[in-house]
């Protein structure tokens, strides 16, 4: 059964049968914003990037996946590319982009994995019909199990906004956990959300 998530909760990652969640996918689904005139409407399109960063115990910055680079160095994290419009004609349901991170194979030195969200175009938050991102278990194709659901869209608190903080997997005492933040912040780009990230939220 999937978790509602809310700010500041944290779960572990460990499956319904007790077993830990090593290989994991992060989706972002999102939809194209309305614009209505006096006898017809059409649809903007929207360019959300979905980003991760990895930091050592330290707090110093490992590596970066987004879609200026596809792929950790280490190869343990890979982003399923670029969509530039979201869902243009409704939400289909599938995720836009999708960041796919196998824990197993993560640089030793790495103890967060930061996940965040930039509006490439500065298209405000608030305007966006809907936005979600899940944590599951399969592949970007494939969804075995969600893990769990956070609804980023249609909340006051992202107005004036164009980039938010999703969450960050951190380990504790060998263990992969969660902390879902869901928190806008001020940042304009991905580089400057690194270090929002690495000054507040780790």
């Amino acid at each position: 059964m999937a978790i509602n998530l809310e700010k500041g909760q944290r779960i572990s990652l460990e499956k319904s049968n007790g077993a830990k969640l090593l290989n994991i996918c992060v989706g972002v689904n999102w939809g194209a914003i309305e614009k209505k005139g006096f006898f017809s409407s059409s649809k903007v399109a929207v360019d959300l990037d979905a980003s991760c960063a990895v930091y050592d115990e330290n707090k110093k910055l490992l590596d970066t996946v987004s879609f200026r680079q596809l792929k950790s160095n280490d190869q343990a994290i890979k982003h399923s590319g670029d969509d530039l419009t979201g869902d243009i004609n409704g939400d289909d349901g599938l995720d836009n982009e999708v960041i796919t991170v196998d824990f197993s194979r993560l640089n030793p030195s790495a103890t967060y994995v930061a996940f965040f969200i930039n509006s490439f175009r500065g298209q405000d938050f608030k305007d966006i019909p809907f936005a979600s991102i899940r944590i599951y278990e399969g592949t970007p194709t494939r969804v075995t199990e969600v893990f769990a659901k956070y609804d980023i869209a249609n909340d006051s608190a992202f107005a004036g906004s164009v980039t938010m903080v999703l969450g960050v997997f951190y380990k504790k005492n060998g263990e992969w956990k969660f902390n879902a933040i869901g928190a806008p912040t001020p940042d304009k780009k991905i580089e400057t959300t690194v270090v929002t990230i690495q000054q507040s939220y780790l």
